[in-house]
């Protein structure tokens, strides 16, 4: 069985109203993590970022404005498949990212093939290694400091 699912669009960072540029990014999935996916940007002169976030937040945001942490997603155009604006904030410093619909859609619809959208729970090996993960940070509060 395939674990993963990869793509590469261009994207169009906005420094500002005035400037913006392409830059690759690259978008992943994986089985292990099946409620996640996670985007590479490759912005000229630094080292790559990656952000993860839930699959169905990308999904939701292609149709309708969604997210209210970190993370908003939103069409351009309500109206159609139009632009996707993506933007990340940590702080008080924020990007703001332009990606075409068509290729987001369609990485989606690999992952939904790979995992269907609602069935990843049905993943044993995400569920083991949550409930594991679970145990341990449980076991290092009960323990107190050292």
């Amino acid at each position: 069985m395939r674990e993963s699912v990869q793509a590469e669009v261009l994207m169009s960072f906005l420094v500002s109203e005035e400037l913006s540029f392409k830059i690759p990014v690259e978008l992943r999935y994986e089985t292990r993590d099946p409620y996640a996916v996670r985007m590479t940007f490759h912005l000229p002169g630094d080292a790559p970022v990656t952000w993860a976030f839930g699959r169905e937040l990308l999904l939701d945001g292609i149709n309708r404005p969604s997210g209210d942490g970190d993370v908003h997603i939103a069409p351009t155009d309500p109206e159609g498949l139009s632009d996707v604006s993506i933007r990340l904030q940590v702080g008080a410093d924020r990007a703001l990212f332009r990606a075409s619909a068509p290729p987001l859609v369609a990485f989606l619809d690999r992952t939904d093939k790979l995992v269907p959208l609602g069935q990843e729970q049905a993943l044993g090996d995400f569920e083991d290694s949550l409930e594991a993960a679970l145990g341990r940070i449980l076991a290092e509060e009960s323990a107190g400091p050292a």
